[in-house]
Formats: structure tokens, sequence, C-alpha cells
């Protein structure tokens, strides 16, 4: 089995910064990709952020150019940097990974518990 567990989040001003990270464990051969997901009270979810195993990202149009995600492949850990925060960045976020657990095995997505981010004055 693979396990991701989540840090980070909590409560910040709107403008300010705040960043999450995710780090799997487990049963991994290999990642595909890692990546966040955020959903907001009554709203759909959305994929924040993905980067896939040869580095390449994409983020969607409401966060790009306030948020980074980054990954650390050694220690199976993605980190999202999130700046210039605003009240519509308030939602639970997830981190998800699409894992190999074996040679011959197609990727499986995995999540973790999801954390918190409330920005509010």
């Amino acid at each position: 089995q693979v396990q991701l567990v989540e840090s980070g989040g909590g409560l910040v001003q709107p403008g300010g910064s705040l960043s999450v990270s995710c780090a799997a464990s487990g049963s991994i051969f290999s990642i595909n990709s890692m990546g966040w997901y955020r959903q907001a009270p009554g709203k759909q979810g959305e994929l924040v952020a993905r980067i896939i195993n040869n580095g390449s990202t994409n983020y969607a149009d409401s966060v790009e150019g306030r948020f980074t995600i980054s990954r650390d492949n050694a220690k199976s850990t993605v980190y999202l940097q999130m700046n210039s925060l605003k009240a519509e960045d308030t939602a639970v976020y997830s981190c998800n990974a699409a894992v190999r657990t074996a040679w011959y095995s197609r990727p499986k997505d995995y999540w973790g518990q999801g954390t918190q981010v409330t920005v509010s004055s």
C-alpha cells in the first residue's frame, strides 16, 4: 500500500504566503506524477497544480504565477508554495500521486487526507 501524508496549511491573511507538503511512502516502485487538488465548500474540486516525473508542471489558471509546485524525488515528496493568497484560495487541499507499486503494474491514484487552507483577515 501507499500512504500520502500532508503537512502545512492553516490560516493566513490575504496577500500572505503558505506552503504545504506531501510525502509518499509504502510500496513505491515509481511515481509518475504528484499534484494538489482543492475543494471549497459548495464548489467542485479542481486541480491546482501537478508535476510529472520529468519535471513538467501545469497549473490552474487561477493560481498561475502565484503558486509553485516542486518535487523531491529522493524523498517522494511534493511541495506547494502559495504566495499572494486570496480569500478564494480557501479550500481543503489534497495531495495526489500516480504510483506504480511494481515494474509490471500500471499507475494507480492515491490521495492524502487533505489539509485546510484558510485565507482570511
